[in-house]
């Protein structure tokens, strides 16, 4: 790619299906989601210039995909469809301890991916290349993929931003600590959750979270705390940023808007405490609609809410 891009995400898009109760009828509304997808559409609703690297299905939702990213303004030039494989899907549903995931990925194109699919210069193209656990834990092959992807963005001094995000149905704790260790070691962003980093470090405090990454040799940390916030750390300094209070309707895509919203605020003004004010926002807008897609605020609407 000739053209200069702010962020390249690399992962599984997935097809959502998510519960909607309405007195007694229960429905399932059909959107779209898949982490490093959901982020990389957050960060173009900020005005980022992005793009997106996978293989899906040559099938009714792949296309779906290139339709939604085509609308979005994400360019998906080196995304293959394939006609041996399918694209994912999962349903959400929702309890009364939140919202729960049920997947349907095995096999699917994504997991199909090779370090040699890459495209040449592809990632050389981005400012800041976008993975995240899940993007390794599908199989082997992606996960060697995106080990090959962090390291020719490192080669050409690009930044590597990398969310932790657990998923034990995929792969054993073990292994999962140890892949996403090494990825965050390679990366200058660590984006992890507290649930994930407990389980991962085996740490309770956020202060001890943070710098244990910072530890790996990340340049900036930005644990993300729930309705307490985010700790965003960097070599000397810790900050607590408030989370913005808001009546939580699905919290699905939550930390992807904070990923995808995090990055571009970043990179417009250069400070990480104040893209993580202005994340946190971004986070809490996402919760007042269904799905992972359809709620994630604009810059415009993410402006206005800070502003009151």
């Amino acid at each position: 790619m000739g053209q200069q891009i702010d962020i390249l995400a690399i992962g599984e898009p997935m097809v959502e299906f998510n519960e909607n109760r309405t007195g007694t009828e229960t429905v399932y509304r059909l959107g779209h989601g898949g982490d490093t997808s959901n982020t990389i559409i957050a960060a173009a609703r900020q005005g980022a210039r992005t793009a997106y690297f996978t293989h899906m299905g040559d099938d009714a939702f792949g296309h779906q995909f290139i339709d939604l990213w085509d609308k979005e303004g994400v360019a998906r030039d080196h995304v293959v469809l394939r006609s041996d494989a399918r694209t994912g899907i999962y349903f959400v549903t929702h309890g009364v301890d939140g919202h729960a995931f049920s997947y349907y990925r095995a096999g699917s194109a994504a997991s199909l991916v090779t370090p040699k699919d890459i495209p040449e210069g592809l990632v050389e193209s981005a400012h800041v290349l976008h993975v995240s656990g899940i993007s390794q834990a599908i199989s082997n092959t992606a996960c060697d993929m995106v080990f090959e992807a962090i390291g020719r963005a490192k080669r050409a001094g690009r930044t590597v931003s990398y969310d932790t995000n657990l998923r034990l149905r995929l792969w054993p704790l073990e292994r999962a600590r140890a892949v996403i260790h090494s990825a965050v070691a390679m990366s200058d962003i660590a984006l992890p959750g507290l649930d994930d980093a407990e389980q991962l470090t085996g740490l309770k405090s956020p202060e001890a979270i943070c710098d244990f990454y910072l530890g790996l040799g990340v340049k900036i940390v930005a644990l993300t705390l729930g309705k307490h916030g985010t700790m965003v750390a960097v070599k000397g300094e810790r900050r607590l940023i408030p989370a913005q209070v808001v009546n939580a309707i699905d919290a699905t895509g939550a930390g992807d808007t904070f990923d995808g919203a995090f990055l571009a605020e970043w990179l417009r003004v250069g400070d990480p405490f104040t893209a993580a004010t202005y994340a946190n926002a971004a986070a809490a807008l996402s919760t007042q609609g269904y799905g992972a897609v359809a709620p994630i605020p604009t810059r415009d609407m993410v402006e206005a809410f800070i502003k009151g």
